[in-house]
């Protein structure tokens, strides 16, 4: 990460502007281009992202960029827009406060595809059920189904947004998105009926035409797109890099994530088409009416529309008028002129398709609605400045919108932050910006002076059914108003207002048609008498109640949400993302100095950047500060005692924080730089991180003790009342691998690469003549492996000694399992071809995990069977037949078994062990051991494995043996080691404290005599196995190491003296000399 951050600033300008050397329009825009030319479109001023669109898909939008910026500070790694998110979720969780993100910039620029980011890597990140991931899915699939109805190619923009949005992802408290909200904001309807050169109308018609299948295009009566006079004005029917086939089955797919309903989505499409056959309706002058030209063109409208054809040609070539005489008002039909049924016409079609248009929104927020708010993230994606050749109502209102969204982003960023640090006492001189308040105003004061909005209000309530000549009247009364006004100018055609953005000229033509925005009661009354219930449902007015208000206007409207947006914003932790538009050609690459320098001037970069270099990157109030680094010292943990500003200082001096690097206000700590901040959110994340690594390491401990003891009481089960036990097995904690397989590749050869290993251990197998031969013996989901080692014959590696798959038994092929009675560790497996009988301090374990694995393969229970007389089958060998083998049991004396063959029979003779039913009372003889014992004695005890100390009292399977790394270690302390005791052994059942009696004397080997006692000239063993031991009990050895043998011991854990350390290690592993 740190590469690609210093290739950054040595290749690319600089990631943070406010870094540049020179604060100049050039230096800014130079930055700008160097960066864009080498790909990187991302660049800071502090905490404000400036994005440039490059025209093509950039290669760093993958998961692995969500995996880098995921919980990542803003220095660690390049600008990005994933940064701006991820900050923007952690504050909302970590705070508990509101976000949004403004994204501004002129049309083209790049904000819808910045909105798509946002929501796609808030998606992956935030985690949650299926009821969490329906949500995401439809906040996902809300962008193909509003880009079909909202967007459309405009001569600046491909896929240019002509409505906007403000999207609301809502959280629960765990951060998980649950629920959303979009507002939208003044469609351009007028593009529905007429478009300019090279623009296109929006996507949805093409979409449909290009992508509706044989059926639907005879249902629908497509045809191409030249037909449709509401899609011919331009000319324009195909764009560049967009498949309007595939982008249809997207946006039907969406509307059937989002829930609208088959028969209903049949109806959006039937409203699509009847409005392009609406417009193929014309009209002719016949003595000052308006009549239809061709009355063949009224049937299919009227068919997919659900009305009447007559009724449809009635009420576009005349109206009902209320006419008022003498006090009596009656209605009358007025016949219209060519002029006015055209524009009748057109009313009817942008009223369908706004409706429709807001049917979707509607539908995407019951979709997605919660009944109550907790968290929310705001996205803002709103139509850009614009500025065209000729400029009507529609960008008047757009521009407006966007003059009040400059003015939230200089009220918080310049004057607000300016503001504050006089308000908090902090040393400050104030810079010089352009406040674009006097440009709000002009629009939309209500009085003294009134605003541009006011004035065309006023003319449209005084207008007649059509408007001919108001605008000219709009004119003559806006000169009278705010002719003087500096940023107002009117000419010839109509009027010019100097925006932040630029001067913008607008033809006054139109403007109070568009700005009136009623629909006749004739056309709702049409409309309710279709026979489809969804078409009335759009049209729910009630025409029967008297209106004596005003109607409401387009820019009234307009204006009411503009204020709304804004109170929305001022309430959230805004964020801000300005997108810059490179050229007008829309190819990659390709800068043009004067566009990007005229909106970096309009913007107010430089002014953003001086701000931000002479301020402090971060403030915040005493006790949110205090709240949020608590964390970090013992004595603000878990609340500090005394005044909030001395917690706050007291914090700052923990991590050692240069005095010049911040300043105490009245209210509020202000930290300088973004690394001094970094600085202490890393030490805040080291905390966390160690506190969750304890935890966890807990957790673990505990889930593993539980399963463990689980495993264990499964394992007894199995045995309960049917085999004697032997002392030390009872309790013994269960390993699973006791060779170490990890580091053992010429073992695990033999398995599959990902093969899971579920018990592995050395064993003793015997052969038809009872001879012992070791092998390995390894039990996985697939199968026994029995791994044992011979001679290499020929080759290179002639002579060497080479492990060899001996044998592998699938499950199927196992038909059971014998065992004797009595306390020994021999088991034979019963297989389809001959069976084998092996002998290993760990059956127990074994069985359990076999048991298990052959349940879940065969569907069915092993067959475990005991008796003391066991037969198994051998192999067969050459001529000879295979045959059977007996092993007979018997009573003996003391705990090692005793073999005896005798041609076909092995007699095994071993003591009696612990009873059969032994489980229970073995616990309560441990608990009384550790119950009764003190505490203080545990210290004199120290060449076995567990002192006292390491576990609760209520846990003494974890004293009396290892814990599971060590390799299932039988007990040293609480129960004596078998070859230990002097004097005979009392079984358990008669004496349960004889343990503890022996337990109580020092044992031979006591730590405090170790170095006095003269070396003992016992037996010594060669090591066969490498062994590395796991505790500093325990000792460790290589293959053919010679060291002493201490003691055996019948667990099958043995003690030797290697290199002057005596210590545990596992009989198996070493063979006697």
């Amino acid at each position: 990460i740190g590469t690609i951050s210093i290739q950054n600033v040595k290749q690319s300008g600089v990631d943070d502007m406010v870094l540049l050397s020179k604060i100049t329009e050039d230096a800014i825009v130079d930055n700008l281009k160097k960066r864009y030319m080498d790909d990187y479109i991302f660049t800071y001023i502090g905490p404000v992202l400036i994005s440039v669109n490059p025209f093509k898909q950039m290669p760093y939008f993958t998961d692995r960029e969500i995996e880098l910026y995921q919980g990542a500070a803003q220095y660690e790694n390049p600008p990005h827009i994933y940064a701006l998110t991820d900050n923007m979720y952690r504050n909302m969780m970590i705070d508990g406060e509101n976000q949004c993100v403004i994204i501004s910039g002129e049309s083209g620029a790049g904000k819808t595809v910045a909105a798509k980011y946002i929501m796609g890597y808030i998606s992956k990140v935030s985690g949650g059920g299926s009821k969490v991931q329906h949500v995401k899915d439809i906040i996902l699939q809300s962008n193909p189904l509003l880009e079909a109805f909202g967007n459309a190619k405009t001569v600046r923009n491909n896929n240019s947004s002509r409505f906007g949005k403000y999207f609301e992802i809502q959280f629960s408290r765990g951060g998980e998105p649950d629920g959303g909200k979009i507002s939208n904001f003044l469609l351009e309807k007028s593009r529905v009926v007429s478009q300019n050169e090279s623009e296109r109308n929006f996507h949805i018609y093409y979409q449909l035409i290009e992508g509706a299948n044989a059926q639907q295009k005879e249902g629908l009566g497509i045809m191409t797109p030249d037909y449709y006079y509401y899609l011919n004005q331009s000319g324009t029917y195909k764009v560049d890099g967009t498949n309007d086939s595939k982008d249809f089955q997207e946006t039907m797919v969406a509307m059937h994530v989002i829930g609208i309903p088959g028969d209903i989505q049949t109806q959006v499409l039937q409203i699509v088409a009847g409005i392009l056959h609406l417009g193929n309706i014309s009209f002719i002058e016949a003595g000052n009416y308006g009549q239809v030209e061709s009355t063949d063109l009224l049937a299919f409208p009227a068919y997919l529309l659900g009305i009447d054809p007559n009724r449809l040609q009635d009420k576009l070539t005349s109206r009902k008028m209320d006419s008022k005489w003498g006090g009596k008002s009656e209605s009358i039909n007025v016949t219209l002129n060519q002029e006015q049924a055209t524009y009748t016409r057109d009313a009817l079609a942008k009223a369908l398709y706004a409706r429709v248009f807001d049917f979707l929104v509607e539908s995407i927020n019951k979709a997605i609605q919660k009944p109550h708010e907790e968290f929310s993230i705001g996205v803002l994606d709103i139509y850009g400045f614009e500025i065209f050749q000729k400029n009507g109502f529609e960008q008047f209102c757009i521009n407006f919108v966007n003059e009040k969204l400059q003015q939230i982003f200089i009220e918080l960023t310049l004057k607000a932050e300016q503001e504050e640090y006089v308000q908090e006492g902090i040393k400050w001189t104030p810079i010089e910006y352009f406040n674009n308040k006097i440009v709000c105003d002009l629009i939309e004061n209500k009085l003294n002076p009134p605003g541009i909005m006011s004035v065309l209000d006023d003319v449209c309530a005084t207008m007649h059914a059509k408007g001919d000549g108001a605008d000219g009247t709009l004119l003559q009364k806006l000169q009278a108003a705010v002719g003087t006004h500096e940023h107002f100018n009117s000419w010839n055609s109509g009027f010019v207002v100097h925006h932040y953005a630029g001067k913008v000229s607008y033809d006054i033509n139109g403007f109070c048609e568009r700005n009136r925005d009623v629909l006749f009661p004739d056309l709702i009354e049409l409309m309710q008498s279709s026979e489809y219930n969804f078409i009335c449902s759009l049209f729910p007015e009630n025409l029967n109640t008297d209106k004596k208000s005003r109607p409401t206007t387009a820019s009234s409207k307009i204006k009411r949400q503009a204020n709304d947006l804004v109170n929305t914003l001022m309430k959230c932790t805004p964020h801000y993302i300005r997108c810059i538009k490179p050229n007008e050609t829309k190819r990659p690459k390709d800068w043009e100095e004067s566009r990007a320098r005229h909106q970096v001037e309009y913007l107010g970069l430089r002014e953003n950047i001086r701000v931000r270099r002479a301020g402090f990157a971060y403030r915040r109030a005493f006790n949110k500060f205090l709240m949020r680094y608590a964390i970090l010292t013992a004595e603000t943990w878990p609340s500090w005692r005394g005044p909030e500003q001395q917690g706050v200082l007291h914090l700052l001096r923990s991590v050692n924080m240069d005095n010049d690097q911040y300043q105490m206000g009245r209210t509020k700590v202000f930290v300088k730089n973004p690394e001094s901040l970094f600085l202490l959110e890393e030490m805040r994340e080291r905390k966390f991180d160690t506190f969750a690594r304890i935890i966890q390491k807990s957790w673990r401990r505990f889930i593993a003790r539980k399963k463990y003891e689980q495993m264990r009481e499964e394992a007894s089960d199995i045995l309960y009342n049917s085999k004697e036990r032997r002392k030390n097995s009872i309790n013994r904690n269960f390993v699973g691998d006791y060779l170490g397989l990890e580091q053992r590749p010429e073992l695990r050869q033999f398995l599959a690469k990902r093969e899971r290993v579920d018990f592995a251990d050395s064993v003793n197998k015997f052969d038809r003549r009872f001879k012992s031969i070791k092998r390995d013996m390894i039990l996985t989901p697939k199968g026994i492996y029995l791994i044992g080692r011979e001679k290499v014959k020929k080759g290179p590696e002639k002579g060497q000694i080479k492990e060899v798959l001996k044998r592998k038994l699938e499950f199927a092929s196992i038909n059971g399992v014998s065992l004797s009675t009595r306390q020994d560790d021999f088991f034979i497996l019963h297989e389809s071809q001959y069976d084998s009988l092996l002998e290993s301090n760990f059956k127990t374990e074994f069985l359990s995990l076999l048991s298990k694995r052959y349940e879940d393969v065969t569907k069915r229970k092993l067959t475990i069977s005991f008796t003391d007389r066991l037969e198994f089958r051998v192999k067969k060998e050459g001529w000879g037949g295979g045959g059977t083998r007996v092993v007979v049991f018997q009573r003996g004396q003391g705990d090692l078994a005793q073999l005896k063959p005798g041609g076909k029979t092995l007699t095994i003779t071993v003591g009696d062990g612990l009873p059969k039913s032994s489980s229970k009372l073995e616990e309560l003889m441990t608990h009384f051991i550790f119950t009764c014992i003190p505490l203080a004695l545990s210290s004199a005890h120290q060449n076995g494995a567990a002192k006292f100390s390491r576990a609760p009292h209520n846990q003494q399977s974890d004293m009396t043996y290892s814990s599971p790394q060590k390799h299932g270690r039988p007990p040293s302390t609480a129960l004596p080691k078998l070859g230990s005791q002097r004097g005979p052994r009392v079984p358990a059942h008669n004496q349960p404290n004889q343990g503890n009696l022996d337990f109580l004397n020092v044992p031979d080997q006591g730590m405090s005599g170790k170095g006095q006692h003269p070396r003992p000239q016992g037996p010594r063993c060669r090591a066969i196995y490498q062994y590395v031991g796991q505790d500093t009990d325990e000792i460790s050895f290589e293959v053919n190491d010679v060291f002493d043998l201490v003691k055996e011991d019948p667990s099958g854990w043995w003690t030797g003296r290697i290199y002057g350390k005596e210590g545990l290690f596992p009989g198996n592993y070493v063979e006697k000399i």
